[in-house]
């Protein structure tokens, strides 16, 4: 994590605490605990509970349910950083036999493997693991309910096979690999696959009437890589800065952000609702911001981390009820209550310290047929083209180290955008996938595809 924030206002603190008050209140939830992140650093914690005295802190732990599967994604993600894996390979490649074999290892990351939702015989997550002791007991006789990558398809089985992916090319179990890779090094102290004291008891709350029941907390065996894991709202706190920022000693940057761009088809419900599917990671629409995390329930517990990029600001909340409040709907409140009464104070404008003049002379105004665009140089290091309208194909271009920029996103995503250069080394146009820019609308002087009229523009006579 980085520097110690400032602390936030006493309205802003007071703002949060009854945002958390009103969810476990109305949601009837035995206990609640939220913190909020900013800038990398945890900047409030907070905590509601039916028990007078006895608050839950942020270091008590709570089942954290399908979060669990954002961790078994980031150890898949190192196999691929490390080149034992590709994530097209199909996972008979690494793990032969399964019947599930088809799907390749990004179609298991967001989904899309064609896979059941769940696993055949008594509810996994309210029967012990040793049920279901190989895999195939978790898959059954026909794991694939749909042609693999065709659709999003939410499957628990293969984020067990994920789990086995890892076992198999670390030859160490989940469990293990889990601590070593992740856990250690992040500092997450108190998460693990099995709960140690202090942790939160999983409570069933009646729909009609203000009684519990306590539910049972069962090992997951083979499911554990879908849902096992125990976490406090510290830990959380800590591995959302750690995805957002990164950590050389786990996962880089750059391979988060691959993380976090989805990666499903989306379905006609997914679009009204504003939700799309990463690789281990969820992006959901609220309120006008968009937020990425992922939420996790087991019987007798809730959980929730949500990210706000654009405001750096972060949320965990966790509940010990089987349902309860709207973990995401708070959680997204914790984000936009921070973000909107102390907005995020940009770093100090900086100019470039070097900059190539062969560069330099490409910014400024270009046109792609009557189009216009701007280049620009940022201090990243990056070039932008904008459209001037404000509204069209966007992207930005990092260097190649050849002379040429790759997209970033949008349509121009992996496309190559290169200046040609006449004879005399001066500039002709702008090469974006067989696009030409040219500094005038349909230059005469440039290789304008098609040609232009001799006759040049004319008004209508």
């Amino acid at each position: 994590m980085t520097t110690p924030q400032e602390e936030l206002l006493p309205g802003t603190r007071r703002a949060l605490l009854h945002r958390i008050a009103v969810a476990q209140a109305e949601g009837r939830a035995p206990s609640l605990v939220a913190t909020v992140v900013r800038g990398g650093e945890p900047v409030w914690a907070g905590a509601r509970t039916s028990v007078a005295g006895q608050e839950p802190d942020q270091h008590v732990q709570y089942r954290i349910g399908s979060i669990t599967k954002t961790f078994t994604a980031v150890l898949v993600l190192r196999l691929r950083d490390e080149g034992l894996l590709d994530l097209a390979d199909p996972l008979e490649k690494h793990l032969p036999g399964t019947g599930a074999g088809e799907a390749t290892v990004a179609e298991l990351l967001a989904h899309t493997g064609g896979l059941a939702a769940e696993t055949p015989g008594p509810w996994w997550e309210r029967s012990p693991g040793s049920l279901r002791p190989e895999l195939a007991d978790v898959l059954g006789e026909q794991p694939l309910l749909h042609p693999a990558g065709r659709r999003f398809h939410y499957s628990n089985p293969g984020y067990a096979l994920l789990g086995a992916l890892v076992e198999k090319l670390r030859g160490a179990p989940w469990e293990e690999v889990l601590r070593r890779e992740v856990l250690e090094p992040l500092g997450l102290e108190r998460t693990g696959v099995r709960p140690q004291a202090p942790h939160a008891g999983g409570w069933a709350v009646h729909p009609w009437a203000d009684v519990m029941l306590p539910e049972p907390a069962e090992d997951l065996g083979r499911m554990a890589p879908a849902g096992q894991l125990w976490s406090t709202a510290h830990d959380l706190a800590r591995f959302a800065a750690f995805l957002v920022r990164g950590d050389e000693r786990v996962l880089s940057a750059a391979s988060l952000r691959e993380m976090r761009t989805p990666a499903a088809p989306v379905e006609t419900a997914d679009v009204a609702n504003g939700y799309a599917y990463c690789l281990g990671l969820e992006i959901r629409h609220h309120g006008g911001r968009t937020l990425v995390g992922h939420t996790g329930s087991l019987p007798g517990f809730l959980a929730c981390l949500v990210i706000g990029e654009a405001d750096d600001v972060a949320a965990v909340v966790l509940a010990n009820c089987t349902s309860g409040p709207p973990l995401f709907s708070v959680a997204a409140d914790l984000v936009r209550i921070v973000a909107e009464a102390e907005p995020r104070i940009p770093a100090p404008w900086q100019p470039l310290r070097d900059v190539d003049p062969s560069v330099l002379e490409l910014a400024g105004q270009w046109y792609w047929g009557t189009y216009g665009f701007a280049l620009r140089l940022t201090a990243d290091g990056l070039v932008s083209l904008e459209p001037l309208s404000g509204t069209g194909r966007r992207s930005r271009f990092r260097p190649a180290g050849d002379g040429t920029w790759t997209g970033l996103e949008g349509y121009y995503a992996g496309e190559t955008l290169r200046a040609v250069r006449r004879p005399d080394g001066s500039v002709s146009h702008l090469d974006l996938g067989s696009f030409v820019f040219t500094r005038q609308p349909y230059d005469e002087g440039a290789p304008v595809p098609g040609g232009v009229d001799p006759e040049g523009w004319r008004g209508i006579g």
